[in-house]
């Protein structure tokens, strides 16, 4: 695309920035949403259609590997259709496929719609941070990333609540069907306010060997990392197999999209320095972000006897600061080194883990809800300072490029992340359970009063052991994962210096020195 497009399309204004940022946020809100909705509704779903629960999670893992597909072509269909187009016909398919979801009657049919529904959402919030940037004027664009920022946060956290209460109050089918005028009143938002936005279309040859090694490696080692832990890992044939496909690949894939003049995935964007370190440093902490996430609600509800509902509630104090904070770091964060809000909010998160790693089976509902709290302050000087710097080296179609690749890794990250973290869990429960339970013994004098507590039943004492046994050991093994993941936080702070300033494109900065707005 010639600088001239670019201009025009940076020099386009909507009707009205206010609804034009609505139809656009409330897109992305939706999908980021419906990652984490359908979570809390399968065991009602797997009930509902006749399915076991091994079966019913991959009402999840068909919808993260088709979008983690369509993530990195953002860029080639952006450029094939325009931003908009594609924009508005990704939330108009979400919408459809929604619809389709809820009326599915068999769990190969939700399946189905669900892997579509993930491949037509993968461009969204690439594409939506491309035109939030394009549409704000440069001193606000702060603003626009601090808006896309609060969307991931609070979504996911919106979620699982949400979920749960409609999944109890109405139907699972109620979590589909409501993306449905939601999705339609959004699109034609972004239809009525960016129809005359001018975009350049660049039709290449469609590059058909990227495209096919993307879809095998990508899938596969999606696959592999939603069902590793059931599986076994490398102890099964399927994961082995997997394994080798996505090496293969992947392999090949990067190779040819390096070599190759009209790649369907820009790799070249690396070369900027501030893209390849701020999309590192992204990459590894949302990982460790996503992994708490994940393994704080499970601990809830599995050591600390708590509900879905209530783990929920737990939780969800995490974003009140991000909301807060939000339109204060869009309009002032630019005043400060960048670098220096990330590192604050990794040493956050950092403390916060720690203070989690230091939790036990006693801990109550306030001192979490507390500690998600200050959680919250690390999360809001993250995503929009990491977003600005990743983004500083790009211009024009780059963004909806680099952005769609940088989103990519970040969603394959965060599958490493819950992967492991979820293996390490588990293994180290078990490990601790072992070592507790040499303790019990009949030589141990307390077990002898235990057991005659018990009205000498050995076997009511010994199945009620082995429950507080269990507790304590995955509670031993969070902890230690907690602790783990705090000295992880601490250590990115040094990733982040790896990022140069000034945090504004070079065309901007060119713009700066002659004078032009």
């Amino acid at each position: 695309m010639t600088p001239a497009a670019n201009q025009t399309e940076d020099a386009f204004k909507p009707a009205s920035l206010i609804l034009a940022t609505m139809g656009l946020s409330l897109g992305t809100f939706m999908q980021v949403l419906d990652i984490s909705i359908a979570n809390v509704s399968l065991p009602t779903i797997a009930g509902n259609l006749a399915a076991s629960r091994d079966q019913s999670t991959w009402v999840i893992t068909s919808f993260t590997v088709c979008q983690a597909i369509t993530l990195p072509m953002t860029g080639f269909l952006s450029r094939w259709f325009g931003e908009v187009r594609t924009f508005v016909w990704s939330v108009l398919l979400f919408s459809l496929f929604s619809l389709a979801c809820g009326l599915a009657t068999s769990l190969p049919m939700l399946v189905t719609f669900r892997a579509l529904q993930g491949a037509v959402c993968g461009p969204m919030y690439p594409i939506t941070q491309s035109l939030m940037v394009s549409l704000y004027p440069r001193e606000k664009r702060a603003m626009a990333l601090a808006i896309i920022s609060m969307i991931t946060v609070v979504a996911p956290i919106v979620g699982p609540v949400a979920g749960g209460w409609i999944t109890d109050s109405y139907s699972w089918r109620w979590i589909f069907f409501i993306n449905v005028p939601i999705g339609i009143f959004a699109a034609s938002l972004a239809l009525t306010q960016m129809s005359g936005r001018i975009e350049q279309l660049v039709k290449n040859r469609i590059d058909w060997v990227g495209v096919a090694t993307l879809i095998l490696g990508v899938g596969s080692l999606q696959i592999l990392l939603d069902k590793g832990n059931d599986l076994d890992w490398f102890g099964s044939t399927v994961i082995r197999v997997l394994a080798a496909v996505a090496t293969v690949s992947l392999t090949i894939f990067v190779i040819w999209e390096l070599t190759d003049d009209k790649p369907i995935v820009n790799l070249r964007l690396f070369r900027h320095r501030n893209f390849a370190a701020g999309t590192f440093a992204m990459v590894l902490a949302f990982g460790l972000f996503f992994a708490v996430s994940l393994l704080l609600p499970l601990w809830m509800q599995n050591t600390l006897g708590y509900t879905a509902l209530w783990s929920g509630l737990a939780v969800a104090p995490i974003g009140f600061i991000p909301i807060l904070l939000t339109f204060w770091v869009g309009k002032y964060a630019s005043r400060f080194d960048l670098r220096w809000l990330t590192a604050l909010s990794f040493a956050v998160m950092g403390f916060v883990c720690f203070r989690f790693g230091s939790f036990d089976t006693e801990v109550d509902f306030t001192r979490i809800a507390l500690t998600e709290l200050i959680m919250g302050l690390g999360v809001a000087l993250f995503f929009m300072p990491i977003l600005t710097i990743l983004l500083s080296d790009l211009e024009g179609p780059e963004i909806a490029e680099g952005s769609g690749s940088a989103t990519f890794l970040r969603t394959v990250g965060a599958s490493f992340a819950v992967s492991i973290t979820t293996y390490l869990w588990t293994r180290g429960a078990s490990a601790s359970h072992a070592h507790l339970a040499e303790f019990i013994t009949l030589s141990n004098p307390q077990v002898r009063l235990g057991i005659e507590a018990a009205d000498g039943s050995l076997p009511h004492y010994g199945a009620a052991m082995n429950q507080v046994i269990t507790q304590q050991a995955m509670q031993v093994s969070f902890n230690d994962i907690f602790n783990g993941l705090g000295f992880c936080f601490i250590a990115l702070i040094a990733v982040v210096w790896l990022a140069k300033p000034p945090f504004i494109s070079s065309a901007t900065r060119m713009r700066e020195r002659s004078g032009q707005p």
